[in-house]
């Protein structure tokens, strides 16, 4: 653990909550900041609040309702199917959204003295959303370091991560069943295992099978 202090962009998620556990154990003091940026479900933002104060970790909620103004999607909209065209992104991608959540995270990690910035993005399960590469995650830290003369360091913990493997992370970290029990993946809204219809339902169950399969958790 070092002593230096972290911003976790947070949602309540698998991912990002996975993330908080990775920093609370890799630094020694860690805030959190989520972003209200009109999402489907309020209970994503009630859950990310009832993590960070189980955890007595800090939480700074920002309003980003202007990006739904500026980019409607179905993420944010409850009359837009979700949907995903073969050769399209998906359109559950908010034009913008990490670019805007990172710069923003590191105005207020500044403003507390902390240069370490992680956010959940993973390149193996990006799910064709551009903001979740890797080039892109670097390129923005310099130019963060750029834009306010300021050390940021960028960190991506689930970065070359698939699903089952974010699992195994929860599972080192102790905090498997803590993360499968309290956190919201779900875009219907349902905290846990979810609804195991929508896509990113899926996409963590086929994960938490994957994984289930082959350590101690399933029986292995």
């Amino acid at each position: 653990m070092t002593n230096d202090k972290a911003v976790v962009v947070f949602s309540g998620g698998q991912d990002s909550t996975t993330c908080l556990f990775w920093a609370l154990k890799n630094f020694s003091e860690v805030e959190t900041i989520t972003f209200d940026y009109g999402q489907r479900h309020k209970l994503e933002i009630e859950c990310a609040t009832s993590i960070a104060t189980d955890l007595g970790v800090k939480q700074t909620i920002l309003d980003m309702s202007l990006l739904n103004q500026l980019a409607p999607n179905a993420l944010t909209r409850h009359d837009v199917d979700i949907a995903h065209e073969e050769g399209q992104l998906p359109n559950t991608f908010v034009d913008g959204r990490n670019l805007l959540f990172l710069s923003f995270a590191a105005i207020v990690a500044k403003q507390a003295g902390a240069r370490h910035l992680i956010t959940g993005v993973c390149e193996t399960d990006f799910s064709g959303y551009p903001d979740c590469r890797d080039v892109f995650v670097k390129s923005l830290n310099v130019t963060l370091n750029l834009s306010m003369d300021y050390d940021f360091v960028i960190h991506t913990p689930l970065m070359w991560l698939n699903k089952a493997e974010t699992w195994h992370m929860s599972d080192q970290l102790d905090a498997f069943n803590y993360i499968r029990e309290r956190t919201l993946t779900c875009y219907n809204g349902v905290i846990g295992d979810g609804c195991g219809e929508c896509p990113a339902c899926k996409l963590r169950k086929a994960g938490l099978d994957q994984y289930l399969a082959t350590s101690i958790q399933g029986g292995a």
